[in-house]
């Protein structure tokens, strides 16, 4: 693929002909392709199957898609649909996704918009309005506070390497995708991470320190981070080496260990997103997160190397109804997301059909959650748009509620 036809716009919302268009992320990095959602059916299927992920984007394309479905229903004349049809579409589009807090955010609150509304009120300009209100101002938001997200992460590791006397270049690890093709723009923690290098690279960093290379996982079995974090990566310019999910504990103590002697970028943080923050912190996130938060802390105690564990995400996904992680309920996959793998057949520079290759035995029992849980207790810090990061007091808790 050509610079020309990359893209970091996941989400096009035409706001003069209410018109919406997604970028297929399960075609890249290989091809650029733009989906219509022209109904609310069409967003369940796009979320369902991942052409559009991350949990800030999933919840924008749902108000988008509510958008679009009323404004052509308005706009076809058919007649015969009321405010009790779209409630129940709504609960439909929210179970495509039941971990994502965005989505269930969104939802709840075009609910609050429709409840003022008899259940049999037919649909209007009014109706019609008040959601496509919300739902651009929910976009417009999301990509305001992505760059504050960006900005405050960029402090927090300022911060907290000085207050180290950290000197030299240092690492940034990071799994799943969490940039502008999960969000509106820029993103959560690969936002952090697109601020701070801008900020602290080395020809530019005014710091005793610089970030010289970020280490996205791989992130099986989905592969986000290899298809598409190493895209925006590239897109930037942003140094960066891809790892397998089961290489992190050989790489932070590889450059551990030569960072002593051959001035290796040692890994300082690990940054990742979040799909639900609870009220005291557990996060759930894409699958293999609360690994990189055991590992962490295990080099913490042992080697003493001051890992800090980040989550970033918009307010949004905060959700102060759920008390712990253990309530928050997590998807499960089909089996053959793990048992196979899906890509075009490659020749030199030419893209070919998409084909499905067979990785285990057939016919085998699978286990394939999409999402785990980091207790609270693992997370160092929390970064929303608030321009105070969230740290635990010293009882190890978090107060999110302000």
């Amino acid at each position: 693929m050509s610079d020309q036809t990359k893209t970091l716009q996941a989400i096009k919302f035409d706001r003069d002909n209410i018109k919406l268009d997604i970028l297929n992320q399960l075609v890249l990095p290989y091809a650029t392709t733009y989906i219509p959602i022209t109904t609310i059916g069409d967003a369940f299927n796009s979320i369902k199957s991942m052409q559009v992920r991350g949990a800030p984007a999933i919840a924008i394309v749902g108000a988008f898609a509510v958008v679009v479905d009323t404004y052509n229903y308005l706009n076809e004349n058919s007649g015969g649909r009321n405010v009790n049809h779209l409630l129940q579409s709504l609960d439909y589009l929210i179970s495509s996704r039941p971990t994502a807090v965005n989505l269930a955010n969104a939802i709840n609150d075009i609910k609050e918009l429709l409840a003022k509304y008899e259940n049999t009120q037919p649909l209007n300009e009014e109706i019609y309005n008040q959601l496509l209100n919300y739902a651009t101002k929910l976009y417009d938001e999301d990509l305001a506070n992505n760059y504050k997200i960006g900005e405050n992460g960029l402090n927090y590791i300022k911060e907290s390497l000085r207050k180290e006397n950290f000197e030299g270049p240092f690492s940034i690890v990071t799994i799943c995708n969490t940039g502008s093709l999960a969000t509106s723009g820029h993103g959560t923690a690969l936002g952090i991470i697109r601020s701070t290098y801008h900020a602290l690279n080395k020809e530019q960093s005014n710091e005793q320190f610089y970030l010289e290379k970020v280490f996205p996982l791989e992130t099986r079995p989905y592969n986000q981070g290899a298809k598409l974090t190493t895209y925006e990566l590239d897109y930037e310019k942003v140094p960066f080496t891809l790892i397998c999910d089961n290489m992190v504990s050989s790489l932070i103590n590889t450059l551990n260990t030569e960072s002593k002697t051959n001035n290796k970028a040692p890994v300082k943080f690990i940054i990742v997103g979040a799909d639900r923050i609870v009220e005291n912190g557990d996060t759930a996130n894409k699958i293999g997160t609360f690994q990189l938060a055991t590992i962490s802390n295990y080099f913490n105690s042992i080697q003493n190397t001051n890992i800090k564990f980040i989550v970033a995400a918009p307010r949004t996904t905060i959700d102060l109804k759920t008390k712990q992680g253990s309530d928050i309920k997590i998807e499960e996959r089909p089996k053959d997301e793990l048992t196979t793998l899906v890509g075009p057949q490659l020749n030199g520079e030419d893209v070919g059909d998409k084909v499905t290759v067979g990785i285990a035995t057939p016919g085998i029992d699978v286990w394939n959650p999409a999402f785990d849980v980091t207790p609270h207790s693992l997370i160092d810090a929390i970064v929303t748009e608030n321009a105070n990061v969230y740290t635990k007091d010293l009882n190890g808790e978090f107060n999110l509620s302000n």
